[in-house]
């Protein structure tokens, strides 16, 4: 039997911005965060989308695509930084393209799975660990 699995407590009031241009991608993290327990997910597909929902609302956590219709998302991590909000580029050029202050910024290798995305909250939250319901 497939368990929904979410992070333990406190993973509902987790707000998640998903900076990523491919539509379908997007709705793919954003399932696997939803997965996760996560309360409130947002979704930006371009870079303006991206800075007005940076600008108007604050967030716990953030997946920011790379490149993201071939501009580099450099910006919005620097505003993130600025912010104190954690982040992970969710790449498949692999993490070797980051130098300087975003090398130390974990990433997603495309094509990731729930786990990946679990792994990254567990990181963000501390080490805090998921639960899985009982039957």
């Amino acid at each position: 039997m497939l368990h929904r699995r979410k992070l333990a407590e406190g993973a509902e009031k987790l707000r998640v911005l998903v900076v990523e241009d491919e539509a379908m991608v997007a709705m793919l993290i954003e399932d696997m965060l939803i997965d996760c327990g996560c309360g409130a997910v947002s979704v930006a597909g371009r870079m303006d989308q991206a800075r007005q929902k940076l600008d108007s609302d604050t967030y716990d956590f953030a997946i920011l695509d790379l490149n993201l219709s071939g501009e580099w998302t450099y910006p919005l991590a620097d505003k993130l930084l600025e912010k104190g909000t954690p982040f992970v580029f969710a790449t498949g050029y692999g993490s070797t393209l980051l130098e300087g202050v975003y090398a130390s910024v974990p990433t997603l290798q495309k094509p990731f799975q729930l786990e990946d995305v679990e792994r990254v909250l567990r990181e963000v939250r501390g080490g805090a660990g998921l639960e899985t319901p009982p039957n």
